[in-house]
């Protein structure tokens, strides 16, 4: 019965890929999308629960006014089957209008939305480009794909359980009320009138403060989460006093914001029981009056007084719910400023794949400035040949790295086209443009997962023994086999840590080339790929790596001259342009730029590229 509920709605299921909207309640209708006609019968079975609960309150009077007008030896003979009939539904149709109300609002609903929010949301963000990730905290993130969810989940629930269960019971009390005596129902129509205004009135700032203490949360975390994951700076600078100073300040903003919306929380609290003893005293002093003038009677006004202090205890609850849903709002609109951010690099309308068959490559009058104007590249002109082996060299900041973000649509260029195979990368899909091209970056992080799952990222199909033979290609089969992970797992099953950070940096670069390898795209970008080996384990991945060559076009970054000094041409960029272009020996006879690198290196290095 559970799972028949549960099964209702598929969290998972496809949705639209467009930007989540970013006003509160626009997205919260594109999240009701699935769950409409069901959450029309969750509405039913709350006003039913309501009006039920509501109809035995007001019943208790009647027994009363029965108890007062017969004995105990008449009261079974003249209402004995109108009782035994209240006890049936009391026992059997009761409780299955609760069950029924409760498998919707928690099987159906709280089971179900949070997820597909969470899901929607991180699979918006996987869409980002690089760029959207390096402007953002990690943690930050994550924090409000995680409390999305939850708020999004918790307000809609409360919404059903509190605010429309409350809704239902004031309406039905009063029309209970009304019946009896339309001057009984005034008192609590006037105090629903006057607690809605409060209520409104308190709930505007908690709303403002509770995104102000959700984007505390939000830093903090993001700051905490920053502090692990370099954890090892940390320590090698010996500098835990400046970081916690770091990430105390963040708490105490913190704590801050929370005291503030604990304020409010007093406030609210003082004020409500103003307003329930007015409710009180207006309900009761009518009551007494109308049955001194034997308008009503004592079970009436037994009845009367039931559903006043059920509504006074129901009111403490109810205004909790409704500042828990404001809260709520608080953070879905926090959150939304991650979430309800286009995509800066999208597919055009009807992009096709990306068809590779000589995978010659031509950049034309490329421009890219990063929004700033200056910096980056500078109408680019290159063509590269199909198979060719491109070096590409330059000091820090000419643009090296800039052109390959744009050939791979990391960034769209701002002016010009990049095209492969005559094909303007532009307007085919992201997808089948990076499968076309394998990289090896200075960056060698994994995921922390499994050798064999980063392994399978180059190549989800591959066998078991394609996979080890890309290792043994990259020298990275034997030491895979030495691993072992705290939880016991050994060789291809071994974690290997947030970011790779289990391995060495020789280790993590020599299964990224393991993962290039498995690949096998025609397109190879090589930035700094054996940056991070030593000079023994060089030399062998440098033969693995020309054989990897062998048939593709090639763009290799390096600082190390020596590297690349086999390359079928090199080409030198300054400034955002190329500024020479020619083999090792044509360039060396030039004299130039790369001739004064070559002679200043010896075999060092060139520093960094901050591109």
């Amino acid at each position: 019965m559970y799972k028949k509920f549960e099964d209702l709605i598929d969290p998972f299921a496809p949705a639209s890929e467009e930007t989540p909207p970013a006003t509160l309640w626009e997205y919260l209708k594109s999240h009701y999308g699935p769950f409409h006609k069901w959450m029309a019968a969750l509405a039913c079975s709350g006003i039913l629960v309501a009006l039920i609960e509501t109809g035995l309150i007001f019943y208790t009077g009647r027994i009363i006014d029965l108890l007062g007008a017969n004995t105990p030896e008449t009261l079974m003979a003249n209402h004995g089957t109108e009782l035994l009939l209240v006890g049936l539904f009391i026992l059997t149709l009761r409780p299955f209008a609760f069950l029924l109300n409760h498998l919707l609002l928690e099987q159906m609903l709280a089971s179900n939305l949070q997820e597909q929010v969470r899901w929607r949301a991180h699979k918006h963000l996987l869409g980002q480009s690089s760029a959207f990730f390096q402007n953002d905290f990690a943690g930050r993130l994550t924090n409000r794909v995680m409390q999305l969810g939850e708020a999004v989940q918790d307000a809609t629930y409360m919404a059903f359980e509190g605010v429309w269960y409350a809704l239902t019971y004031v309406i039905g009390a009063s029309l209970i009320l009304a019946s009896v005596e339309p001057v009984l129902a005034l008192p609590l129509l006037a105090w629903a009138v006057i607690y809605a205004l409060y209520v409104r009135y308190i709930a505007k700032r908690v709303g403002m403060a509770s995104e102000k203490w959700s984007d505390a949360r939000s830093t903090v975390t993001a700051r905490v989460v920053d502090a692990y994951s370099n954890i090892e700076t940390i320590k090698l600078f010996a500098d835990e006093g400046t970081e916690e100073r770091y990430v105390l300040s963040a708490l105490k903003r913190l704590r801050l914001r929370f005291q503030r919306f604990l304020r409010l929380m007093t406030e609210l609290n003082f004020g409500l029981n103003i307003i329930n003893g007015i409710l009180i005293l207006a309900m009761l002093i009518p009551a007494i009056w109308l049955w001194t003038e034997g308008r009503v009677s004592v079970g009436e006004v037994a009845a009367a007084t039931a559903l006043t202090i059920r509504l006074n205890g129901m009111s403490g609850w109810i205004m909790w719910v409704i500042i828990r849903l404001f809260e709520h709002a608080g953070v879905i609109r926090e959150g939304l400023r991650s979430i309800a951010v286009p995509h800066g690099v999208v597919d055009k309308p009807g992009a096709g794949q990306l068809q590779v068959s000589e995978a010659a490559i031509a950049f034309k009058g490329v421009t890219h400035h990063y929004g700033k104007g200056h910096g980056g590249l500078n109408g680019v002109d290159l063509s590269i040949a199909p198979g060719q082996r491109v070096g590409l060299v330059g000091r820090s900041g000419a643009g090296k790295s800039s052109l390959v973000n744009l050939l791979l649509r990391f960034r769209d260029a701002e002016e010009g086209v990049i095209e492969i195979d005559g094909q303007d990368v532009a307007g085919v899909t992201q997808t089948s443009l990076r499968r076309s091209i394998g990289m090896v970056s200075q960056d060698s992080s994994l995921l922390h997962r499994s050798i064999r799952a980063n392994l399978l990222y180059g190549r989800m199909d591959a066998t078991e023994e394609q996979m080890m033979a890309a290792a043994k290609r990259a020298e990275a089969h034997d030491f895979i086999l030495d691993l072992q992970d705290p939880e016991g797992r050994t060789g291809y099953a071994a974690q290997v840590g947030e970011r790779g950070v289990k391995l060495s940096g020789g280790q993590r670069q020599r299964v990224s080339i393991a993962r290039v390898i498995l690949k096998d795209a025609p397109i190879l970008v090589l930035d700094e790929a054996t940056s991070a080996l030593d000079s023994e384990v060089e030399a062998a991945i440098q033969d693995t790596l020309f054989g990897l060559m062998e048939g593709k076009t090639v763009i290799a970054i390096a600082h190390r001259l020596s590297t690349i000094a086999q390359m079928d041409r090199i080409v030198v960029m300054d400034q955002g342009r190329v500024v020479e272009d020619g083999t090792h020996d044509e360039l060396l006879a030039l004299g130039g730029v790369y001739a004064g690198l070559w002679s200043r290196q010896s075999g060092g290095f060139l520093g960094e590229d901050a591109d």
